[in-house]
Protein backbone atom coordinates (compact mmCIF):
# COMPACT_ATOMS: atom_id res chain seq x y z
CA UNK A 1 0.00 0.00 0.00
CA UNK A 2 1.05 3.38 -0.63
CA UNK A 3 1.03 4.95 2.78
CA UNK A 4 1.85 8.69 4.27
CA UNK A 5 2.96 9.38 7.45
CA UNK A 6 2.95 12.78 9.32
CA UNK A 7 4.96 13.07 12.14
CA UNK A 8 7.65 10.81 10.88
CA UNK A 9 10.49 12.57 12.56
CA UNK A 10 9.36 12.48 15.55
CA UNK A 11 9.29 9.23 18.22
CA UNK A 12 5.83 7.48 17.22
CA UNK A 13 6.03 8.53 13.97
CA UNK A 14 9.20 7.41 12.67
CA UNK A 15 9.24 4.32 14.57
CA UNK A 16 5.93 3.76 12.16
CA UNK A 17 7.08 4.64 9.01
CA UNK A 18 10.50 2.19 9.68
CA UNK A 19 8.07 -1.07 10.29
CA UNK A 20 5.58 0.05 7.78
CA UNK A 21 8.85 0.32 5.30
CA UNK A 22 10.07 -2.93 6.74
CA UNK A 23 6.94 -4.63 6.24
CA UNK A 24 7.00 -3.31 2.54
CA UNK A 25 4.35 -0.89 2.11
CA UNK A 26 5.69 2.37 0.30
CA UNK A 27 5.81 4.85 2.63
CA UNK A 28 6.05 9.00 2.37
CA UNK A 29 7.12 11.08 5.01
CA UNK A 30 5.45 13.92 5.37
CA UNK A 31 7.45 16.62 6.04
CA UNK A 32 8.45 20.68 6.36
CA UNK A 33 11.73 20.06 5.83
CA UNK A 34 12.20 17.20 3.30
CA UNK A 35 15.70 17.94 2.27
CA UNK A 36 16.69 17.02 6.14
CA UNK A 37 14.47 14.43 6.68
CA UNK A 38 17.01 11.41 7.16
CA UNK A 39 14.09 8.30 7.94
CA UNK A 40 12.12 5.90 6.59
CA UNK A 41 10.16 6.55 3.45
CA UNK A 42 10.16 9.21 0.89
CA UNK A 43 10.17 12.74 2.26
CA UNK A 44 7.51 15.34 0.74
CA UNK A 45 6.79 19.00 1.74
CA UNK A 46 3.57 19.37 4.34
CA UNK A 47 2.61 21.55 6.37
CA UNK A 48 -0.06 20.23 8.83
CA UNK A 49 -2.30 23.54 8.44
CA UNK A 50 -1.73 24.19 4.44
CA UNK A 51 -4.29 22.69 2.77
CA UNK A 52 -2.79 22.92 -0.67
CA UNK A 53 0.68 21.13 0.45
CA UNK A 54 -1.73 18.30 1.98
CA UNK A 55 -3.87 17.60 -0.99
CA UNK A 56 -0.41 17.47 -3.09
CA UNK A 57 1.09 15.16 -0.47
CA UNK A 58 -1.72 12.50 0.05
CA UNK A 59 -2.59 12.79 -3.52
CA UNK A 60 -2.16 8.64 -4.73
CA UNK A 61 -2.07 7.24 -1.10
CA UNK A 62 -4.35 4.41 0.11
CA UNK A 63 -4.01 5.52 3.22
CA UNK A 64 -2.61 8.29 6.40
CA UNK A 65 -1.28 8.21 9.62
CA UNK A 66 -2.01 11.32 11.38
CA UNK A 67 0.77 11.68 14.63
CA UNK A 68 1.29 15.05 14.92
CA UNK A 69 0.30 17.00 18.15
CA UNK A 70 1.79 20.66 18.82
CA UNK A 71 2.39 19.67 22.88
CA UNK A 72 5.01 22.03 23.09
CA UNK A 73 3.59 25.19 22.01
CA UNK A 74 1.22 27.74 24.25
CA UNK A 75 -1.47 27.76 22.04
CA UNK A 76 -1.79 23.65 21.13
CA UNK A 77 -5.32 23.18 21.30
CA UNK A 78 -5.98 25.89 19.04
CA UNK A 79 -2.72 24.82 16.25
CA UNK A 80 -4.51 20.99 16.70
CA UNK A 81 -7.33 21.79 15.99
CA UNK A 82 -7.01 23.72 12.54
CA UNK A 83 -4.41 21.23 12.07
CA UNK A 84 -6.97 18.22 12.17
CA UNK A 85 -9.22 20.35 10.29
CA UNK A 86 -6.77 20.79 7.24
CA UNK A 87 -5.81 17.05 7.17
CA UNK A 88 -9.76 15.76 7.52
CA UNK A 89 -10.36 17.83 4.83
CA UNK A 90 -7.14 16.86 2.30
CA UNK A 91 -7.72 13.20 2.97
CA UNK A 92 -10.90 13.13 2.27
CA UNK A 93 -10.48 14.85 -1.29
CA UNK A 94 -7.66 12.61 -1.99
CA UNK A 95 -9.69 9.53 -1.32
CA UNK A 96 -7.86 8.03 0.92
CA UNK A 97 -9.29 5.22 2.40
CA UNK A 98 -8.36 5.28 6.04
CA UNK A 99 -6.97 7.71 8.38
CA UNK A 100 -4.78 6.11 11.64
CA UNK A 101 -4.88 8.40 14.64
CA UNK A 102 -3.00 7.95 18.19
CA UNK A 103 -5.07 9.64 21.00
CA UNK A 104 -5.06 9.53 24.69
CA UNK A 105 -6.77 7.71 26.94
CA UNK A 106 -8.73 9.21 29.55
CA UNK A 107 -12.88 8.82 30.46
CA UNK A 108 -15.04 11.23 28.87
CA UNK A 109 -16.69 12.11 32.68
CA UNK A 110 -13.67 12.63 34.25
CA UNK A 111 -12.27 16.20 33.99
CA UNK A 112 -9.76 15.84 31.20
CA UNK A 113 -6.49 18.32 31.26
CA UNK A 114 -6.58 20.61 28.29
CA UNK A 115 -3.89 18.43 26.62
CA UNK A 116 -6.03 15.30 26.48
CA UNK A 117 -9.32 17.56 25.61
CA UNK A 118 -7.16 18.56 22.80
CA UNK A 119 -6.79 14.82 21.92
CA UNK A 120 -9.81 14.16 22.09
CA UNK A 121 -10.92 16.89 20.08
CA UNK A 122 -8.57 16.07 17.41
CA UNK A 123 -9.80 13.19 17.49
CA UNK A 124 -13.30 13.59 16.94
CA UNK A 125 -12.88 15.97 14.04
CA UNK A 126 -10.76 13.63 11.86
CA UNK A 127 -13.30 10.51 12.46
CA UNK A 128 -16.41 13.25 11.11
CA UNK A 129 -14.05 14.61 8.47
CA UNK A 130 -12.57 11.48 6.97
CA UNK A 131 -12.83 7.50 6.88
CA UNK A 132 -10.33 6.97 10.24
CA UNK A 133 -9.82 4.83 13.21
CA UNK A 134 -8.36 6.12 16.16
CA UNK A 135 -6.08 4.60 19.04
CA UNK A 136 -6.12 5.35 21.91
CA UNK A 137 -2.87 5.04 24.26
CA UNK A 138 -1.33 6.38 27.83
CA UNK A 139 2.52 6.33 28.15
CA UNK A 140 4.59 4.79 25.56
CA UNK A 141 7.55 3.18 26.99
CA UNK A 142 10.47 3.16 24.32
CA UNK A 143 14.04 5.31 24.21
CA UNK A 144 12.82 8.62 23.25
CA UNK A 145 9.13 8.44 24.77
CA UNK A 146 8.88 12.00 26.36
CA UNK A 147 7.20 10.77 29.25
CA UNK A 148 9.53 7.47 29.70
CA UNK A 149 12.33 9.91 29.60
CA UNK A 150 10.72 11.60 32.93
CA UNK A 151 10.35 8.62 34.47
CA UNK A 152 13.99 7.37 33.71
CA UNK A 153 15.58 11.30 34.23
CA UNK A 154 13.74 10.95 37.80
CA UNK A 155 15.22 7.57 39.03
CA UNK A 156 18.78 8.15 37.71
CA UNK A 157 18.76 11.62 39.30
CA UNK A 158 16.94 11.99 42.55
CA UNK A 159 18.44 9.45 45.52
CA UNK A 160 15.38 10.76 47.57
CA UNK A 161 12.32 11.92 45.61
CA UNK A 162 10.03 14.47 47.21
CA UNK A 163 7.50 14.43 44.36
CA UNK A 164 3.61 15.74 43.81
CA UNK A 165 0.56 13.37 44.35
CA UNK A 166 -0.24 12.86 40.99
CA UNK A 167 2.79 9.76 41.60
CA UNK A 168 -0.18 8.03 42.83
CA UNK A 169 -2.42 8.16 39.96
CA UNK A 170 -3.04 4.88 37.58
CA UNK A 171 -2.29 4.65 34.06
CA UNK A 172 -1.62 2.09 31.85
CA UNK A 173 1.40 2.05 29.85
CA UNK A 174 2.53 0.63 26.53
CA UNK A 175 5.70 -1.10 25.05
CA UNK A 176 6.47 0.73 21.74
CA UNK A 177 6.85 -2.36 20.26
CA UNK A 178 3.26 -3.17 21.12
CA UNK A 179 1.97 0.06 20.23
CA UNK A 180 3.98 -0.28 16.76
CA UNK A 181 1.66 -3.70 16.17
CA UNK A 182 -1.49 -2.25 17.29
CA UNK A 183 -0.66 0.93 14.69
CA UNK A 184 0.45 -0.85 12.09
CA UNK A 185 -2.13 -3.85 12.92
CA UNK A 186 -4.91 -1.67 11.56
CA UNK A 187 -4.14 -0.60 8.72
CA UNK A 188 -6.63 -2.19 6.21
CA UNK A 189 -8.81 -3.73 8.31
CA UNK A 190 -12.12 -2.26 6.86
CA UNK A 191 -13.96 -3.43 10.15
CA UNK A 192 -11.39 -0.62 12.03
CA UNK A 193 -12.79 2.30 10.26
CA UNK A 194 -14.82 4.47 12.43
CA UNK A 195 -13.88 2.51 15.27
CA UNK A 196 -11.80 3.65 18.04
CA UNK A 197 -9.89 1.27 20.35
CA UNK A 198 -8.12 1.99 24.21
CA UNK A 199 -4.42 0.38 23.77
CA UNK A 200 -2.47 -0.51 26.61
CA UNK A 201 -0.26 -3.26 28.40
CA UNK A 202 -1.63 -5.34 30.70
CA UNK A 203 -2.28 -3.83 33.56
CA UNK A 204 -2.82 -0.24 35.40
CA UNK A 205 -0.16 1.10 37.27
CA UNK A 206 0.79 4.52 39.56
CA UNK A 207 3.52 6.43 38.87
CA UNK A 208 5.23 5.82 41.59
CA UNK A 209 5.40 2.12 41.27
CA UNK A 210 6.67 2.48 37.66
CA UNK A 211 9.28 4.55 39.29
CA UNK A 212 10.13 1.92 41.89
CA UNK A 213 10.27 -0.65 39.10
CA UNK A 214 12.64 1.47 37.04
CA UNK A 215 15.14 2.16 39.72
CA UNK A 216 15.05 -1.62 40.43
CA UNK A 217 16.09 -2.63 36.93
CA UNK A 218 18.57 0.13 37.07
CA UNK A 219 20.18 -1.18 40.06
CA UNK A 220 19.39 1.84 42.47
CA UNK A 221 17.85 2.60 45.38
CA UNK A 222 15.84 5.34 45.46
CA UNK A 223 13.24 6.98 48.29
CA UNK A 224 9.90 8.29 47.08
CA UNK A 225 7.83 10.98 49.06
CA UNK A 226 4.84 12.20 47.85
CA UNK A 227 4.01 16.16 48.88
CA UNK A 228 0.48 16.68 48.77
CA UNK A 229 1.03 20.50 48.50
CA UNK A 230 3.38 20.62 45.26
CA UNK A 231 0.39 22.51 42.97
CA UNK A 232 0.56 22.01 39.36
CA UNK A 233 2.30 24.55 38.42
CA UNK A 234 5.49 23.86 41.03
CA UNK A 235 4.89 20.15 39.72
CA UNK A 236 6.18 21.41 36.05
CA UNK A 237 8.81 24.01 37.52
CA UNK A 238 9.49 20.62 39.54
CA UNK A 239 9.95 18.60 36.14
CA UNK A 240 11.66 21.77 34.46
CA UNK A 241 14.36 21.45 37.17
CA UNK A 242 14.83 17.85 37.04
CA UNK A 243 14.88 16.45 33.87
CA UNK A 244 15.26 17.34 30.34
CA UNK A 245 12.00 18.53 29.39
CA UNK A 246 11.09 22.05 28.69
CA UNK A 247 8.76 23.76 30.78
CA UNK A 248 5.34 24.30 28.47
CA UNK A 249 5.75 20.36 27.69
CA UNK A 250 6.39 19.77 31.16
CA UNK A 251 3.01 22.07 32.52
CA UNK A 252 0.60 19.94 29.54
CA UNK A 253 2.36 16.74 30.87
CA UNK A 254 1.71 17.27 34.24
CA UNK A 255 -2.21 18.24 34.32
CA UNK A 256 -2.35 15.33 31.98
CA UNK A 257 -1.06 13.19 34.80
CA UNK A 258 -3.88 14.02 37.09
CA UNK A 259 -6.37 12.43 34.89
CA UNK A 260 -6.21 8.30 35.08
CA UNK A 261 -5.50 6.66 31.99
CA UNK A 262 -6.59 3.31 31.82
CA UNK A 263 -7.75 0.51 29.41
CA UNK A 264 -11.37 -0.19 29.66
CA UNK A 265 -11.47 -1.15 26.03
CA UNK A 266 -9.70 -4.70 25.13
CA UNK A 267 -11.33 -5.42 21.20
CA UNK A 268 -8.12 -4.83 19.75
CA UNK A 269 -6.29 -7.64 21.48
CA UNK A 270 -8.78 -9.52 20.21
CA UNK A 271 -8.91 -8.12 16.70
CA UNK A 272 -5.38 -8.34 16.33
CA UNK A 273 -4.87 -11.64 18.69
CA UNK A 274 -1.61 -10.01 20.15
CA UNK A 275 -1.31 -9.58 24.07
CA UNK A 276 0.79 -6.97 25.11
CA UNK A 277 4.52 -6.76 27.25
CA UNK A 278 4.03 -5.83 30.71
CA UNK A 279 5.76 -2.69 31.87
CA UNK A 280 8.54 -4.67 33.50
CA UNK A 281 9.51 -5.93 29.97
CA UNK A 282 8.71 -2.76 28.13
CA UNK A 283 11.18 -1.02 30.64
CA UNK A 284 13.83 -3.44 30.73
CA UNK A 285 13.79 -2.98 26.65
CA UNK A 286 13.98 0.27 26.80
CA UNK A 287 17.04 0.73 29.07
CA UNK A 288 18.85 -1.79 27.06
CA UNK A 289 17.92 0.15 23.36
CA UNK A 290 19.39 3.11 25.11
CA UNK A 291 22.38 1.22 26.53
CA UNK A 292 22.95 0.60 23.00
CA UNK A 293 22.57 3.62 21.55
CA UNK A 294 25.18 5.39 24.00
CA UNK A 295 27.74 2.60 23.91
CA UNK A 296 27.21 1.73 27.37
CA UNK A 297 27.50 -1.86 28.92
CA UNK A 298 24.48 -3.63 29.30
CA UNK A 299 24.25 -3.61 32.89
CA UNK A 300 25.13 -0.16 33.13
CA UNK A 301 22.02 1.82 32.37
CA UNK A 302 23.16 5.22 34.23
CA UNK A 303 25.01 7.88 32.63
CA UNK A 304 28.68 8.58 34.68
Amino acid sequence: MKVAVTGASGFIGSAVARELSASGHEVTALTRHPESYTGAGTPVLAEIQDSRTLRLALAGQDAAYYLVHSLATVDFAARDRAGARAFAAAAADAGVSQVIYLGGLGEETDELSPHLRSRREVESILMEGAPTTALRAGIVIGDGSISWEILRQLVERLPVMVTPRWVQTRTQPIALDDALHDLTGVLGQQAAIGETYDVGGPEPLTYRSMMETVSRLMGLRRLIVPVPLLSPRLSSHWLRLITDVDLTTAQSLVDSMTNEVVVHDHRIEKLLGHAPMTFEAAATRALAVRAKRLGLAASRHVAA
